[in-house]
């Protein structure tokens, strides 16, 4: 499949009493669609797929199914330690009718090194028919999906694809010129979008499109089409939105300024996620209320002074 353009790595929201809100996911599902993203991606590192039960991920998984209603790819996070339960839980999903594929993250803690990681992606890949995105972040996994070992995976008829979060310009250059160019190589970092696209990624996944949806798929959608002074002037409009969402551990800063928005009820997160400081809260919500995102302007000759 030609994947391409800006996804969303969506949020899952919360209530208080730290139960899924499925309404205020529904919603947001629907608003990313209507603002033009161009895939959505559940229960990834952004949606704390880490702390949700297995009926939560697959409840979840399943809303977000329902709310898309086949307008755009899902492809749903299914990571694992251990190949056997990752093997396990992509087939869980295959059975799932209406997802798109599948996002899986390096094996975390274990460390391994690139021919267990091949090994273990590989296996993941033969077990389902769904398409595979490959997802590499090793600051959060301690393991680095070497370019070479993307370039033997691509081998694999499903393997469709690499969300590219090393943070290495270097290394996304490297696995653009070695792959196939229907490989799809996707920036993991918004601040990383232009210049993947720039050395010939093929898009974003995008922790800000859950406030921006539109203005990140404009921005990627410029940059594709080579018409930089759009793409650079919405970076630039937006780059402390960008920065600020990652000012305390995310997705806690994305949840605080979605719920400043008003698009979901409560920004709660799930330990050991905390919520953001209230330093860091006042400072988000200058940033946004600067950005015009907040539903209600704040009061006339409010000072908005972050000290």
């Amino acid at each position: 499949m030609n994947l391409m353009g800006c996804g969303t790595a969506l949020v899952t929201p919360f209530r208080r009493d730290g139960s899924v809100d499925e309404p205020a996911l529904h919603a947001l599902v629907n608003w990313q669609i209507e603002e033009g993203i161009s895939f959505l991606v559940p229960c990834g590192t952004t949606g704390e797929a880490a702390t949700l039960t297995e009926g939560e991920w697959l409840r979840t998984i399943e809303v977000v199914i329902g709310a898309a209603d086949g307008r755009v790819p899902i492809f749903a996070g299914c990571t694992s330690n251990a190949t056997r339960e990752a093997v396990a839980k992509a087939e869980r999903l295959a059975q799932m009718p209406g997802l798109t594929g599948i996002l899986t993250a390096n094996p975390y803690y274990n460390r391994p090194g690139q021919e267990g990681q091949y090994q273990h992606f590989r296996a993941i890949s033969r077990a389902v028919g769904l398409p595979v995105l490959l997802y590499n972040i090793p600051s959060r996994t301690g393991a680095n999906l070497e370019p070479a070992t993307v370039l033997r995976l691509s081998e694999e008829k499903n393997i469709i694809g690499i969300k590219e979060s090393s943070g290495s310009i270097a290394q996304i250059t490297e696995l653009v010129n070695l792959l196939p160019r229907a490989f799809s190589v996707f920036a993991g970092d918004d601040g990383m979008a232009l210049p993947a696209i720039a050395v010939g990624g093929c898009g974003l996944v995008s922790v800000a499109s859950n406030e921006i949806p539109g203005q990140m798929a404009a921005m990627v959608g410029a940059a594709l089409e080579n018409d930089w002074a759009t793409a650079r002037r919405i970076n630039r409009h937006y780059g402390r939105l960008l920065a600020a969402n990652f000012m305390e551990p995310s997705p806690a800063p994305v949840k605080a300024i979605l719920s400043l928005m008003g698009k979901i009820g409560d920004d709660s997160v799930r330990l050991p996620m905390v919520k953001v400081s209230p330093a860091t809260q006042r400072k988000l919500e200058r940033i946004a209320g600067e950005l015009g995102l907040l539903v209600e302007a704040p009061p006339s000759g409010a000072d908005l002074r972050m000290f």
